[in-house]
C-alpha cells in the first residue's frame, strides 16, 4: 500500500496493475543501486542481494505448500446434502497487492467493495449424504472466486457471491434443476463493512446489502491543505489499546462514508428489489417471521482514535413487508461514540448490546443491558420485546458476570451462558422464557481454564425458518452436547445426552484411537441413532462419515484424497513432563519419517506460544491429539520435519498468576523455567542435543522468543514473526495484561526484549508482514528491535513481506518465509560450528 501524506491528510492511493508494476521495478532498481552504493563507500550492508527477489525452500516444502486444500463442508437445513465449498491453494502475492483502502480498522478493495484478504473459494459441489451422489453447481464459469455461499431455509436452494475484480454479484442456484446458478440482480453488493446477503425465512426472498445506486467517482484528496490536522483531549480517560488503520483525516471521513454508504433491500427470486434502509449499514437482520429487520447504521461524528466497533451506533427494527417496506417501526437504541471505555478485562460498551432475534419465536428482539452501579463493574440483564414492539421489555435473565450467549429451544427451555474473563469462570443457566416468575436453574459452574471439566456447547439444528435453535432429543427431555473431549490422553471429542430434568450426562459416542472423529451433527429418530462425524487419523485426511450408534456399521461420505504430504507417515507423540516448581506440562513431539534412536540426537526447533493461567492444575492439562491428521503446513515449524529437523510443536509455556499476584508479575522465570523442561525431556529421550536447538514463535510467541535469547544461553537460535517487543509502545496493556504500564512499569520494562537488546547474542531471525494490522504488532516493533541488536553488534536479519498481514497468505511471501528459516536454521543450529 502506497501512503501520502499531506501535513495529516493520510490518503490511501489506488493503484492499477501497470502502477504496481512500475512501482516494484522501480524498487527492485533503487535497492540495487543503494547496494552498490554501499558496497562501493564500504556501508554495512542490511539488505542482502538475495532478498530483492523472493526465494524458495526445498522441493518437498513446496510439494507440502502446493498441496490442495480440504474443502469447507455445509450442512443442509434437512441434512439430507453437503455442500462443499472447494479451497484454492495460496494465492500469489498480487491478489494481495489488489487495491485496500485502510479505514476505521477495516480494509477494503475499492475496486469491488469487498472486504480485501478475504478468504474465497473456487467452486461449489453437493453430496447427497444417503447415496453419495454429487452434484456440481454449475453457471459460475472459470477461475470463479465465490465469496458466502448460504443455504435457503428450506434446503432446495444455494444463494452466494461471486466476487470479481469490479463488483460482488449475487448468485441463486436450485438443487432440483440442475444445480444451475442465476444472478438475481445487475445490482453489485456490497461488503465493505459487515455481511452482504442473508435468506429470508419464506426461501423465496433475500435481505441484501447494495452498492448505491449511482454512487458516482470516489472523493479527490485535495493537494493543499486548509490547515492542520487537530486532536485534543479535555480531561477525559481514554485507555483504549493500541489500534492501527484508524481515520485520519477528513479527506478518510469521506472515503470511510463513499465506500460504506449502502442500501439494505429485499430482492425476489425474480429479482424484484424493494428498498428498506440506506446509510453506513454496519449490521442487519431479518426476524424469523421475515416480517421485520434489525438494523444497525453508522453514524457521525466519527473517531479518529477508536476503531468502527466503537463509532455511534443507531439500531432500529424496520418494517420487511411490502405494504410499510422500510419503516421505522422501533429504534432500540442511538449510541454515542465510545472513547472513554474502561481497561477492565470484563468491561464492556456502555449502553445496550448485542442486539438478535430470539429464534424460536417469530419475532422477539432480544439485546444486553448492563446492570449500573454494583462496585465490582458486573452484571447483565437479558431483556426482550416481541412485535408489535411497544411497551415495556421483559427481563429473560440477570447475571452476575457477563452475559456471552443464549441458545434458544422454546418456551421453556433457552440456555444462557455468562462468563467473567478476569476470573476465568463461566457459569451456564436454563431459563424459562414464557415464565418469568420461574427460578432459572444452573447447569454448569466452572473455570473456562479446566479444559478436562469441560462439559461440551449445546448442539444445534437449523429449523424452517433458517434459526438455530436447541437438538432436542425425540421425547424434548433432552438436549445433545458436542465437545473436545480434554483428557490427560490427550482431547477425544464426543457427543452426549444431557437430561434437562435430572442434569444426568451420558456419553453416545466417544472418538478413539487409533482416530480422530469429530462430531457434526445427530440424527434421532427414537429408534435409531446415527452420528455424522469428521473422521481422520495420522496417515488419512480428515472425512465425512456416517455412522450407526447402534449397529456401529460406518458410511463413507465424502472421499477427498488424501495429498501428497512428505510428513504423514512422522512419528507424533504428546509428551508429558514437569517444570522444576512442579506444573505438569505437555507438548506434540515429531520425528522425521524413518528416524530411529540410535542414529543419534536432531537438531530440533521448539514453537511456541505463552498463555497465562489462573491456577497449575489448569496449566498442566494435556492438549491435542496423537491421532490427528498431520496436514501439510504453510505456517509453523512442520515444514521442517522434510529437512531432518525434530520439532516440539506447541509445547505449554504456562504463566501462572496465585498467591494474589498477576500472571505477568513473575512472566520471565516462569518462562524461562517452561523453556529448561522442555529442553530437558527432549534431552532425556536422546531425540536432540543442547547444542542444536532452536525456538520459534509467531506474535506472542515471536515476543517469547526474543525474551528467551535475551535472558538464557538455552538456544542456536531463534525465529521471531510478526511480533511485538517494546512493551511502552503498547502501554494500556496487550495479550491478557490488563494494567496500564503507569500502574506496572516495572512489569513492561521487565517484559520488554527491547529493553535487552544488548542480551541477544544468539542469532534471530525475524519476519514481520509490512501491513500487519493486528492490535500492538507494529512492523515498526520489529523494525526497532532490529536496529537496537544490530547497533549492538548482533547477529540479527530482518524479512519484511511486502503486502501482508499479521498472518502470511501469499504462495511467494509462504516459501520465502521458509526458505528464509531454512537457511537459518541449517547455518545457526544443524550445521553450528562447521567450517564455511
Amino acid at each position: 500500500m502506497m501512503r501520502f501524506s499531506n501535513r495529516g491528510r493520510v490518503a490511501r492511493v489506488t493503484k492499477d496493475t501497470n502502477f504496481a508494476s512500475r512501482v516494484q521495478r522501480l524498487i527492485v532498481t533503487l535497492r540495487t543501486i543503494t547496494c552498490s552504493f554501499m558496497a562501493c563507500f564500504g556501508f554495512g550492508l542490511t539488505l542482502a542481494a538475495d532478498a530483492v527477489r523472493y526465494q524458495v525452500p526445498s522441493q518437498a516444502i513446496i510439494d507440502m505448500i502446493d498441496a490442495p486444500q480440504v474443502p469447507q463442508t455445509l450442512l443442509s437445513p434437512n441434512r439430507d446434502w453437503l455442500m462443499l465449498l472447494e479451497r484454492p491453494a495460496l494465492p500469489p502475492v498480487a491478489e494481495l497487492a489488489q487495491p485496500e483502502i485502510r479505514l476505521a480498522g477495516i480494509r477494503i478493495n475499492p475496486r469491488n467493495s469487498n472486504q480485501s484478504r478475504a478468504g474465497l473459494a473456487t467452486g461449489i459441489k453437493l453430496i447427497k449424504i444417503a447415496d453419495r451422489f454429487e452434484k456440481p453447481i454449475n453457471g459460475v464459469g472459470q477461475g470463479a472466486r465465490v465469496g458466502d455461499a448460504q443455504w435457503s431455509p428450506d434446503g432446495k436452494r444455494i444463494a452466494f457471491s461471486l466476487v470479481k475484480d469490479n463488483a460482488i454479484e449475487l448468485f441463486v442456484a436450485e438443487i432440483a434443476n440442475g444445480g444451475i446458478a442465476k444472478r438475481l440482480t445487475d445490482r453489485a453488493l456490497n461488503n465493505a463493512i459487515g455481511k452482504a446477503f442473508v435468506w429470508q425465512s419464506d426461501s423465496k426472498s433475500l435481505v441484501a446489502n447494495f452498492v448505491p445506486l449511482g454512487r458516482g467517482a470516489p472523493p479527490k484528496l485535495v493537494d493543499l491543505p486548509v490547515g492542520p490536522l487537530i486532536m485534543e483531549n479535555l480531561g477525559k480517560r481514554n485507555t483504549e489499546r493500541t489500534h492501527q488503520d484508524l481515520l485520519k483525516s477528513q479527506y478518510d471521513e469521506a472515503l470511510f462514508d463513499y465506500y460504506g454508504m449502502s442500501e439494505l433491500a429485499g430482492i425476489g427470486l425474480d429479482g424484484r428489489i424493494t428498498l428498506i434502509a440506506q446509510g453506513v449499514i454496519r449490521a442487519f437482520q431479518p426476524s424469523p417471521n421475515g416480517e421485520y429487520v434489525m438494523v444497525q447504521t453508522i453514524r457521525r461524528p466519527y473517531s479518529y482514535s477508536v476503531p468502527i466497533s466503537r463509532f455511534p451506533l443507531k439500531t432500529e427494527i424496520r418494517d420487511a413487508r411490502d405494504e410499510d417496506v422500510g419503516k421505522v417501526l422501533k429504534t432500540l437504541s442511538d449510541l454515542a461514540v465510545a472513547e472513554n471505555e474502561e481497561l477492565d478485562p470484563d468491561a464492556v460498551r456502555k449502553g445496550p448490546r448485542q442486539y438478535a432475534w430470539r429464534s424460536d419465536v417469530p419475532a422477539t428482539i432480544t439485546w444486553v443491558q448492563p446492570v449500573e452501579g454494583r462496585r465490582n463493574g458486573l452484571g447483565d440483564q437479558l431483556l426482550a420485546l416481541a412485535a408489535p414492539f411497544e411497551g415495556e421489555p421483559q427481563t429473560l435473565a440477570k447475571v452476575d458476570l457477563r452475559y456471552q450467549t443464549a441458545f434458544w429451544g422454546r418456551d421453556d427451555v433457552a440456555l444462557v451462558v455468562e462468563a467473567s474473563r478476569k476470573t476465568r469462570r463461566t457459569v451456564t443457566w436454563r431459563i424459562f422464557p414464557a415464565d418469568s416468575t420461574r427460578a432459572p436453574v444452573k447447569l454448569f459452574d466452572r473455570s473456562s481454564e479446566d479444559r478436562y471439566g469441560d462439559p461440551g456447547i449445546p448442539a444445534t439444528e437449523a429449523d424452517s425458518r433458517g434459526g438455530r435453535t436447541l437438538n432436542f432429543s425425540p421425547d424434548g427431555k433432552a438436549i445433545y452436547l458436542i465437545g473436545n473431549g480434554a483428557s490427560p490422553e490427550g482431547d477425544r471429542p464426543f457427543i452426549a445426552r444431557y437430561d434437562l430434568e435430572t442434569r444426568e450426562t451420558k456419553h453416545l459416542y466417544r472418538s478413539e484411537a487409533p482416530y480422530y472423529d469429530t462430531p457434526i451433527a445427530l440424527f434421532d429418530s427414537g429408534p435409531t441413532l446415527k452420528l455424522l462425524l469428521q473422521r481422520e487419523s495420522v496417515t488419512e485426511a480428515p472425512n465425512i462419515h456416517f455412522r450407526d450408534l447402534t449397529t456401529g456399521a460406518m458410511q463413507a461420505v465424502t472421499r477427498f484424497v488424501t495429498p501428497k504430504n512428505p510428513i504423514a507417515l512422522v512419528t507424533k507423540e504428546v509428551i508429558r513432563y514437569k517444570r522444576k516448581d512442579g506444573v505438569e506440562l505437555s507438548g506434540t513431539l515429531y520425528l522425521p519419517v524413518g528416524y530411529k534412536k540410535d542414529e543419534g540426537p536432531l537438531p530440533l526447533l521448539i514453537w511456541a506460544y505463552p498463555r497465562e493461567f489462573r491456577s497449575a492444575e489448569a496449566a498442566g492439562q494435556v492438549s491435542g491429539s496423537s491421532y490427528r491428521y498431520v496436514r501439510p503446513s504453510f505456517s509453523g515449524p512442520l515444514p521442517f520435519l522434510t529437512l531432518g529437523y525434530a520439532v516440539l510443536d506447541n509445547p505449554v509455556m504456562p504463566i501462572v498468576g496465585d498467591n494474589g499476584k498477576e500472571p505477568n508479575d513473575t512472566y520471565l522465570p516462569q518462562l524461562i523455567a517452561s523453556a529448561e523442561a522442555a529442553i530437558d525431556e527432549v534431552v532425556r529421550r536422546g531425540v536432540a542435543d543442547r547444542s542444536r536447538i532452536a525456538v520459534g514463535g509467531h506474535s506472542y510467541g515471536a515476543f517469547m522468543v526474543a525474551n528467551l535469547l535475551a535472558h538464557t544461553k538455552l538456544f542456536a537460535a531463534g525465529i521471531a514473526e510478526s511480533g511485538a517487543y517494546n512493551r511502552t509502545l503498547t502501554p494500556f496493556g496487550f495479550q491478557a495484561e490488563d494494567r496500564t504500564f503507569w500502574r506496572a512499569r516495572d512489569v513492561y520494562s521487565q517484559m520488554s526484549p527491547f529493553n535487552f537488546a544488548d542480551q541477544i547474542k544468539a542469532p534471530m531471525l525475524m519476519i514481520h508482514g509490512e501491513a500487519d494490522s493486528n492490535t500492538g504488532t507494529f512492523p515498526l516493533q520489529s523494525e526497532r528491535l532490529y536496529q537496537a541488536i544490530r547497533g549492538l553488534g548482533g547477529t540479527v536479519r530482518l524479512v519484511m513481506l511486502p503486502h501482508e498481514d499479521h498472518g502470511y497468505r501469499g504462495r511467494e511471501s509462504v516459501l520465502h518465509r521458509l526458505w528464509e528459516s531454512q537457511r537459518w536454521l541449517d547455518k545457526y543450529v544443524k550445521n553450528a560450528g562447521k567450517a564455511g
